[in-house]
């Protein structure tokens, strides 16, 4: 299946930080989320899809295409939610859309008009005027007005109500349905992506730490819990980001087998979240 993004071993280094030979890939028709630690290369790493920054080495393809050498017809069909509102504050909305238009061959004012609807914004009202949930609607109905098939989000549900993020979520839903499109979805509320993630990326200092489908994540890594008086009995090489607490022993572990025949009952497995997957893999550095 052809790729609808795909970065190879791409490396950006700056004074005090290195994004050190990265390397994953989305098909299309499905949702990724990007997780990672603040600081950990996230934003750095979206900013080089976009040609926002530019990569010491590496290659990055959208669409079949080199991000740099054809990067107007790539963004023609990519809608990016920033973390940020990026419009004028002091126009309206529909103002705001009609500055944005003309940059778009495949803008739909019958879509912009169905998200305008269905967020229940007021497309004659100041930008200024609107909430900063609602200024995230906006920003996500001005994403998907052009048809776009990459959608890349970079914190777009930070600061939002459960309502207004569980909304959101569903149009995403809904987008991917046409299995040509795909989302890159960059953010800390990791419940959301527990949601709707197919694939799972992880960074941290700038290093991927796994890229696999959610479903053989949950398979892969445990989650174990024993009392502090077994600590000894478990060989460190089968955990991952073991964390001593106050009621006992926690870590990942992909030997689940291998440490029920050492604890036998007195190991408990649970699923991780990808919560727990973050805490634990940066424990482990």
């Amino acid at each position: 299946m052809n790729k609808i993004l795909e970065l190879k071993n791409v490396t950006k280094s700056f004074d005090d930080f290195k994004l050190d030979d990265i390397s994953f890939s989305l098909e299309p028709g499905y949702v990724m989320g990007f997780v990672g630690p603040n600081g950990s290369g996230k934003t750095t790493t979206i900013k080089l899809i976009m040609n926002l920054l530019l990569k010491d080495s590496g290659s990055i393809n959208i669409f079949g295409m080199d991000n740099t050498r054809f990067e107007e017809d790539i963004k023609e069909r990519i809608g990016f939610v920033y973390d940020e509102n990026v419009y004028l504050d002091n126009l309206k909305l529909i103002d705001n859309a009609k500055l944005i238009a003309p940059f778009y061959k495949n803008w739909s004012w019958e879509l912009f008009n169905t998200y305008i609807k269905r967020f229940e914004l007021d497309k004659n009202k100041r930008l200024s005027k609107l909430s900063k949930g609602m200024k995230t609607k906006f920003n996500i109905a001005m994403a998907l007005c052009h048809n776009a098939d990459l959608i890349i989000m970079d914190e777009p549900t930070a600061g939002i109500d459960p309502v207004s993020r569980r909304e959101i979520l569903d149009i995403f839903y809904d987008v991917i349905q046409n299995e040509k499109k795909s989302i890159l979805f960059s953010t800390h509320i990791t419940s959301d992506l527990e949601r709707i993630a197919d694939y799972l990326t992880m960074i941290n200092k700038g290093e991927i730490i796994l890229s696999m489908p959610y479903t053989e994540v949950l398979e892969k890594f445990s989650l174990v819990k024993y009392p502090s008086s077994m600590d000894s009995l478990v060989d460190e090489k089968y955990l991952i980001g073991r964390i001593a607490g106050k009621y006992g022993i926690e870590a990942l572990t992909k030997y689940k087998r291998a440490i029920v025949e050492v604890l036998g009952d007195s190991a408990i497995f649970e699923k991780p979240t990808i919560e727990d997957l973050m805490v634990h893999f940066k424990e482990e550095g």
